[in-house]
């Protein structure tokens, strides 16, 4: 009776340790799913680094390996996006990431569920595990958002009890991250010859974070305002001086004024 409640026991216990890669491990060279995904990450990411958001210890990547090991078993889930707030090593071109080894556990996993089944959701404990109980119960990633761009669902579960619990949005239909001091929610429009749904990031005081072409709009508007002033004061200059000769006044004569 006792060998059989040590077997079960062993079963169910989870024996995580944080290695490096196995020599022999290889990566999944072309794990995106679909064209529209890279497109969504990459305009989360550009909207914080235009802000001055990043930092260099900061770690920000799409589809590359998030590792562990598992009962003897190594692991690896490449997730669409993904923050880590501190890494120990600011390295170029990262193809993989292992928690506690080279920085923080990741405070924010997201996924864009796509035409094909991914695993977004699955619970699957046995090797290979889902990405839902790898996130949840391996790396206990804080934050879990899932994302479906054709009819803009956001689903957004943060880890309490060591479960995901789905949360929902405020009056605005976002999300604060109270880690990154921004709100999360979607947005409608185009960017890069792509109509639909987008993730959005807005600051603590409800401003849009631009993409760079909405940056340069924004000056483009910004100087046509200035060269607009300057031609109302160019304009009403003109008139004083035409009202103060039909005075007979000399505008060049006047005292100046104190």
């Amino acid at each position: 009776m006792a060998t059989q409640l040590s077997e079960a026991k062993s079963q169910t216990e989870l024996v995580i340790s944080w290695e490096g890669l196995p020599k022999d491990f290889k990566l999944e060279d072309e794990p995106v799913e679909n064209t529209g995904q890279p497109l969504l990450a990459g305009a989360l990411r550009e909207s914080l680094e235009i802000s001055g958001f990043i930092q260099p210890q900061m770690l920000i990547a799409s589809n590359f390996g998030l590792c562990a090991t598992v009962n003897g078993q190594f692991i690896a889930k490449a997730p669409d996006w993904v923050y880590v707030q501190s890494v120990n090593q600011v390295v170029d071109n990262r193809k993989s990431y292992i928690p506690n080894l080279e920085g923080d556990i990741p405070a924010i996993a997201i996924e864009f569920l796509s035409d094909t089944e991914g695993g977004e959701y699955s619970v699957k404990r046995a090797y290979p595990p889902g990405k839902w109980f790898f996130y949840e119960q391996i790396l206990q990633i804080p934050i879990y958002i899932i994302f479906e761009p054709d009819g803009g669902l956001l689903e957004y579960y943060q880890l309490e009890n060591k479960r995901y619990e789905l949360k929902q949005p405020d009056e605005n239909g976002r999300h604060w991250i109270d880690i990154m001091g921004l709100f999360l929610g979607t947005w409608q429009g185009t960017k890069e010859a792509r109509t639909g749904y987008w993730l959005r990031w807005w600051n603590q005081g409800g401003n849009l974070l631009p993409w760079a072409v909405e940056q340069i709009e924004q000056e483009r508007q910004r100087a046509e305002q200035e060269r607009q002033r300057a031609e109302q004061e160019r304009q009403q200059k003109e008139r004083l001086i035409a009202y103060l000769q039909s005075q007979g006044i000399d505008p060049n004569n006047l005292p100046p004024f104190e």
